[in-house]
């Protein structure tokens, strides 16, 4: 039993059930990214998203059926996701997802709302009757497409049962926005985000640290400071530049004209950004790409304490931040508390001496190593 699944998501929605209801992105020309570069963008039909909706309602029946059959009972436990990989290994993602709920669901690729409203709306209304425990469905967009929508088509969507919407705001700098061929302005991010509030829509907006290199760093986090301040979205989800095989951008630093900034530069770029922001929504850096991932919290009442966790890195002397910085991209630290377990700083110290044995810069292998992750 198969059913047609997207490249990405978001890690909030790493418990959520996908479902594919476009191929790619229609845009597709960001000079930072990878991901649909060498894939054609298409529609799917509302029947073909339906039979896949079929295909996951059977599955979820099935998963139910062996878990009466393992003794669970109406619950998904471990025992029945044990159960399932042994005597279906096809039905495993269906099974997770029930363990974890089967509450949330996202709609995948890039920019679902391309699709005409009204056929969204009946995927969306589909969804909810084939499973009537789903209690929120989100979905990825881009602002030029929201800005074109109407509000009152939002709000339609929303009826249907579109609880979220994910845009990839990266800057709101305009020379920036054009430089990057983002192929929308600081208007109309602000036009999408202020469209999709009145609608009812919960706003998630993604913002890129780095993004505008050692030439634009500060106009980058200052004019990303006052577009997110006049949006005001539900959810600032902080990530982090990375060069890497495959993206456009690629060729412009290897040729000098873009210039990379370092983990310490990018983590200064932050802090002028949350110094200049404000908003009642929650900042949130929730991927590995983020050095700092403890600056979170409601910017309405946390955002000293956010300002004072990156102030408590910058000030710590060069070694120690240079220890922190290997530890975290290699998965050994998470937080800036984990220094202080001696064996695990020991780890990361024993790894820095390594690098420099082996001839290693540590900038260059920290970004050779974060270039691994998508």
């Amino acid at each position: 039993m198969t059913f047609e699944q997207g490249p990405i998501r978001p890690p909030s929605e790493a418990e959520s059930l996908f479902i594919r209801v476009t191929r790619n992105c229609p845009w597709n020309k960001c000079l930072f990214c990878h991901v649909y570069k060498k894939q054609k963008y298409s529609r799917r039909t509302v029947e073909e998203i339906k039979e896949d909706i079929i295909a996951m309602h059977e599955a979820s029946l099935k998963v139910k059926a062996y878990a009466l059959k393992a003794g669970d009972g109406v619950n998904i436990t471990r025992d029945t996701l044990e159960y399932v990989y042994r005597r279906e290994p096809e039905l495993l993602q269906i099974a997770l997802w029930l363990y974890k709920g089967g509450k949330n669901v996202f709609l995948q690729d890039a920019d679902n709302l391309t699709m005409p409203a009204e056929k969204l709306a009946e995927v969306l209304s589909f969804i909810k009757e084939k499973f009537p425990t789903v209690e929120r469905i989100t979905t990825y967009t881009r602002s030029k497409t929201v800005s074109r929508r109407s509000v009152e088509e939002l709000k339609m969507l929303r009826e249907a049962g579109l609880s979220r919407v994910h845009i990839g705001l990266e800057s709101g700098y305009d020379p920036l926005l054009a430089y990057m061929c983002k192929g929308v302005s600081a208007a109309e991010h602000i036009e999408a985000g202020l469209k999709a509030k009145e609608a009812g829509l919960s706003l998630s907006e993604y913002v890129m640290l780095g993004l505008g290199g050692r030439a634009l760093w500060r106009e980058h986090a200052l004019e990303t400071a006052r577009v997110l301040s006049i949006i005001d979205p539900h959810f600032i989800r902080i990530r982090t530049l990375t060069i890497r095989q495959g993206i456009p951008l690629l060729e412009k630093v290897q040729t000098g004209e873009f210039q990379p900034l370092k983990d310490d530069e990018i983590v200064r770029e932050e802090r002028l950004l949350l110094d200049n922001l404000d908003g009642t929504g929650y900042y949130i850096s929730d991927h590995i790409l983020n050095l700092l991932e403890e600056v979170e919290g409601d910017l309405s009442h946390d955002k000293a304490a956010m300002i004072g966790v990156i102030d408590r890195y910058l000030d710590m002397p060069p070694e120690e931040r240079a220890n922190f910085r290997v530890g975290r991209r290699v998965g050994i630290y998470r937080y800036l508390d984990d220094m202080h377990d001696a064996r695990r700083y020991s780890q990361v110290e024993s790894l820095r001496k390594r690098l420099q044995q082996e001839g290693w810069d540590e900038d260059e292998f920290l970004d050779d190593f974060r270039g691994r992750y998508l």
